[in-house]
């Protein structure tokens, strides 16, 4: 199993940055990891892709240097251990509610005697090349798993969400935060904001990582300066904002 190296790097004290990537493209992610970020998120919560293609965008990660972790939008066993036998080195679950739903998470990352995952070499143990127990031993310690926090019930069973044993990170989900909240699309309304600053303390005091959206330099520093590590952007959000700017460019000078 590869070395989780976004995960040691937060473990040293360091704050890594990635994009989620929601579309079925393979190159898309591999470009992400040459342009230098820490990771990729793999959205299969809301994006469209299959086992097999989420698998193929894992490749690309793995080629281009960066940390594959994919979003996983039904908290099942059988279906989040398909994605880290594809080779994913971390898992994000949206939607936990409580720390029943988050010790299920982890009971499907981990193997005895930490969870409950089922035994299985898949590509992430080179297909049983590495022998069984020191890739057992390797994949409890270098897989991710982030729970995300993003509804009212969430909030109200915030601590023993952030109490979770094996739980990395705590993700505080803006987006539907600010749709529960009464501010939908607002992720910087102070309300918003006020409620992530809350979760983001009671995780760093918890001794966890936290993380949450950084979708302008400006929100990643803000979020940065309050000790979030782990900061996710958007890949199509990069690419929309670069179209834009090169049509405003090209039409002000004339271009029509």
């Amino acid at each position: 199993m590869r070395n989780n190296t976004m995960k040691r790097k937060m473990l040293d004290g360091g704050t890594t940055l990635g994009p989620f990537v929601g579309w079925p493209a393979p190159a898309l992610v591999e470009l992400m990891g040459w342009a230098g970020f820490d990771f990729v998120v793999i959205d299969c919560e809301h994006g469209i892709m299959d086992y097999e293609t989420a698998e193929n965008m894992i490749r690309a990660a793995e080629l281009s240097g960066t940390t594959p972790i994919v979003r996983i939008g039904m908290n099942d066993q059988q279906h989040i251990q398909r994605y880290l036998e594809g080779g994913a080195q971390g898992v994000m679950i949206p939607l936990i509610n409580n720390g029943e739903q988050g010790r299920a998470v982890v009971d499907a990352v981990k193997y005895p005697p930490v969870g409950k995952r089922g035994g299985f070499s898949g590509r992430s143990a080179m297909f049983g090349i590495q022998d069984q127990a020191e890739y057992v031993k390797q994949a409890n310690e270098e897989t991710f798993v982030c729970l995300q926090i993003e509804t009212p019930e969430s909030i109200e069973n915030a601590d023993e969400i952030i109490a979770v044993e094996g739980a990395d990170c705590i993700f505080m989900g803006p987006g539907d935060l600010s749709l529960n909240m009464g501010y939908p699309g607002q992720i910087t309304h102070p309300e918003v904001v006020d409620a992530i600053e809350t979760l983001v303390k009671k995780t760093h005091d918890a001794g966890k990582i936290s993380g949450t959206l950084g979708v302008t330099v400006e929100q990643a520093q803000f979020w940065h300066e309050r000790g979030v590590q782990w900061i996710v952007s958007g890949a199509s959000r990069f690419l929309l904002a670069e179209a834009r700017a090169y049509l405003e460019g090209t039409r002000s000078a004339g271009i029509k």
